[in-house]
């Protein structure tokens, strides 16, 4: 999962802010992270070190020792000089608001060409310096144990928002940027990178409403505010309105008894099922019975009235904040800036994939049915599957082809996690020439004591990133997978040096510019950047215990996929090096971001790259390719279901963030709206009883971009196919392929035009201009995992 980075003049309505802010749309946030360039790459470190800092306890130890002694002195969070202490916080805040007003003075007095000319850098910084805070405070508010630590970023967070409110009723920015757009001797002067910088600043600084007159302006704060306070009323009252059924020992007879430790009660008529969670999963999954199948599938899909009628309170107000800034809709709002540009796109893509997937499908229910006329001996009445019977005949379909000769969690012995590690490091050098180095860690540098310290290494310009990796699970931590940018990014203009040595003449302007985090000097150009700096969070359990041997980290074949998903939002942040932070790394077009990521999945699939790591933990065996093969098919059996599953849900997306909450005949009826979309794309009926959208959460996230995903997984299968020959003959492991891949997406960054880096990618001219006819070829290609 991408976590999303504060961004300068980005709608932050999409995502609720957890500190009460007066103003939610907040046109200052931006961040995401690029990275020096790689090269080619023969391996010049001894990548066991990687390994065994990850599958050895006692190697990780005595790996970091020194540098955790109790004499040692104490480094601050991520090696940032303000943050030794959670008070620092505080400071840093104070002094990078002074930054940003002392940037703003430049801008708004700018007069002369140079001046204007200097504008897009200016406001960068601004940037740049706003989510220098933002970012790690949004990380320590998720991840950090010390509550110290969290209250300070609370503080820290709350007080960079009141100042972005204040520059958010201040057109002043907007005019000077407009003033430079429109002269032709400062556009002369500009970069295409520079231009499109500017140009990205103007469409945010448009989307911010700060033309409104007072009264307009008053009312989109209030919207806005209250889009933020029912988004999160909405995720958190997700719940359907029966928690659990009763079903008898007769109708749940088929399944496994431990499940029912985990029910919630019991009765004299029988037990009682919750309708969500792990446990109703599995009886759907076991239970034979096809009427208790259908009242606890019904059950679990049916959301309390009040819940349904915050999320029609939620869609309008999205509408309105859309309707007073110029957009019929907040799908157009919000995809204007994205590579669908507009909804009728998005539909010709959603169409042409639901075209597309059809004969899976059909394939898919015709096999699901000879099961169900098998298991009910009467081919007569077995004439469909029903919206209940899916999950429980696909469980037996996988069961038939599992071979029953080994345990499921068999290959995990492959993969331990320093293995994987490993891997990733040696593809990442075939295919970019960069490699990762575990580093010892600093006092302070760290949230807890699991997380390892990596450098990433290019060949020929040395460090060009840092990666903190905390992948183990304990109490409290968050279980959902996060890649973070920490700080972006982003070259340091010589004017910034010299400011520094002139504000802290004591200190080394280097230290200074970047916060005592870490910098590169480009030994030919002499340009100064700063790293890239990321967290990769995961939930793998650590070493365990098995037959009294220790184990390292055993990883599932979900799990590998898991981190090989992440690794591809890192490679991207590392790569994607850009002069300006707003556009580095992942910070491209929403619609966009996924590519690298979900690419990464086929990597991790592909025999060639699996040979170069997976091996028995203890015996050091290759794994054998079959184990594979039957999990990868086994998995594509219900590919149909789920492609048709996210097609429905985008499509619902569409239907809620279009003129429908303010302008449907009747009044707006969000559960009619689902039923009319499942109806006309759904391969089985599902119960009108049912109100499945009070429990769509990413609708607040994505607000018109749920079909982000199902676009990139099209892409990715493409890509896969015609840059990295589906892996046949090496091809995921060869340079040109991955250097064709870096010089036409990933070094761009956002900088340049995702349909031109497809283009340049693919070698395919029709999509070099997007567009609708762009939006429907993806769709032809389908998802092909």
């Amino acid at each position: 999962m991408l976590k999303p980075s504060c961004r300068l003049l980005q709608a932050s309505i999409l995502r609720p802010s957890r500190v009460p802010t007066s103003v939610v749309y907040t046109p200052f946030r931006h961040l995401a992270v690029p990275a020096a360039r790689a090269s080619t790459a023969p391996q010049k470190h001894d990548d066991n070190t990687l390994r065994n800092v990850f599958d050895s306890s006692s190697f990780w130890r005595d790996f970091r020792g020194p540098c955790h002694s109790g004499t040692s002195p104490v480094h601050g969070l991520f090696a940032n000089r303000y943050l030794t202490h959670a008070d620092g916080f505080i400071t840093f805040s104070r002094e990078s608001v002074e930054k940003c007003q002392r940037l703003v003075a430049r801008v708004v007095q700018a007069s002369s060409v140079q001046e204007r000319y200097l504008i897009p850098r200016l406001l960068d910084r601004l940037s740049d310096s706003l989510c220098r805070v933002l970012d790690i405070a949004e990380f320590v508010r998720s991840t950090h144990p010390d509550p110290d630590f969290q209250q300070a970023s609370n503080q820290a967070y709350g007080m960079l928002f009141e100042f972005m409110n204040v520059l958010n009723t201040t057109p002043d920015l907007k005019i000077k940027l407009e003033d430079a757009l429109a002269d032709p001797q400062v556009g002369a002067k500009w970069t295409n990178e520079e231009r499109a910088v500017a140009q990205i600043l103007l469409r945010d600084f448009s989307k911010s409403a700060i033309d409104l007159p007072k009264e307009k302006r008053q009312a989109f704060v209030d919207f806005s505010n209250e889009i933020s306070r029912l988004g999160t009323k909405f995720v958190k009252d997700m719940r359907p309105e029966t928690q659990a059924i009763i079903l008898s020992s007769r109708q749940l007879k088929d399944v496994d008894p431990l499940v029912f430790e985990y029910a919630s009660a019991r009765s004299f008529t029988g037990i009682a099922i919750p309708t969500t969670g792990p446990v109703a999963a599995t009886t759907s999954r076991s239970m034979k019975d096809a009427n208790a199948r259908r009242e606890l599938y019904i059950a679990g899909r049916i959301a309390p009235r009040t819940q349904l009628q915050t999320l029609q309170d939620f869609l309008q107000a999205r509408a309105k904040v859309a309707n007073l800034s110029g957009y019929s809709s907040y799908a157009k709002m919000n995809l204007a800036d994205k590579l669908a540009k507009s909804p009728i796109a998005v539909q010709s893509f959603l169409d042409a994939l639901s075209t597309d997937n059809r004969g899976q499908i059909r394939q898919e229910m015709d096999e699901l049915l000879v099961l169900k006329k098998l298991e009910t001996d009467d081919a007569g009445t077995s004439t469909q599957i029903e919206a209940w019977d899916r999950d429980y005949y696909q469980a037996q379909q996988a069961e038939k082809q599992r071979s029953r000769s080994r345990r499921p969690d068999f290959m995990c012995a492959y993969f331990s996690l320093g293995t994987v590690m490993q891997g990733l490091s040696r593809l990442f050098t075939q295919l970019y020439g960069v490699c990762l180095v575990p580093v010892p860690i600093a006092p302070g540098e760290a949230w807890n004591p699991d997380v390892r310290r990596l450098d990433v290494i290019d060949e020929t310009a040395g460090r060009i990133a840092v990666l903190y990796c905390d992948l183990f699970a304990r109490p409290d931590k968050s279980s959902n997978p996060a890649h973070f940018t920490l700080r972006c990014s982003r070259r340091i203009d010589p004017s910034e040096l010299e400011e520094a040595a002139t504000l802290h003449p004591d200190l080394d302007p280097l230290q200074v510019v970047n916060d005592g985090m870490a910098v590169s000097r480009n030994p030919t150009t002499k340009e100064v950047y700063q790293l890239p700096t990321i967290a990769l969070v995961c939930d793998f359990q650590a070493n365990n215990s098995y037959q009294s041997v220790v184990e390292p980290s055993l990883l599932s074949f979900r799990d590998l996929q898991t981190l090989f998903h992440e690794m591809g939002h890192a490679i991207h942040s590392i790569i994607g090096r850009t002069a300006h932070h707003v556009v580095s790394g992942t910070r491209c077009a929403t619609d966009f971001a996924e590519l690298p990521s979900v690419l990464m999945e086929h990597f991790a699939a592909d025999p060639t790259v699996l040979s170069l790591f997976a091996r028995h933990w203890q015996t050091d065996a290759p794994l054998p390719y079959e184990m594979v093969a039957e999990r990868l098919a086994i998995d594509r059996k219900g590919q149909g279901v789920e492609t048709e599953h996210q097609i429905i849900l985008a499509l619902l997306d569409q239907a809620y963030h279009s003129d429908l909450p303010l302008c449907m005949p009747g009044g707006f009826d969000s559960t009619a709206v689902f039923h009319s979309i499942h109806d006309k794309y759904g391969s089985v009926r599902e119960p009108r009883e049912t109100s499945v959208q009070g429990f769509f959460g990413h609708l607040v996230e994505y607000g018109g971009t749920y079909y982000s995903y199902l676009f990139d997984r099209a892409i990715a299968g493409r890509v896969w196919d015609v840059v990295f020959d589906g892996g046949r003959d090496g091809g995921a492991v060869k340079r040109e392929r991955g250097e064709r891949f870096r010089h036409e997406v990933l070094k761009w960054g956002g900088s340049r035009d995702g349909w031109e880096c497809l283009a340049g990618l693919l070698r395919d001219e029709r999509l070099r201009n997007g567009g609708e006819e762009a939006m429907r070829l993806v769709g032809k290609w389908g998802v092909k995992d």
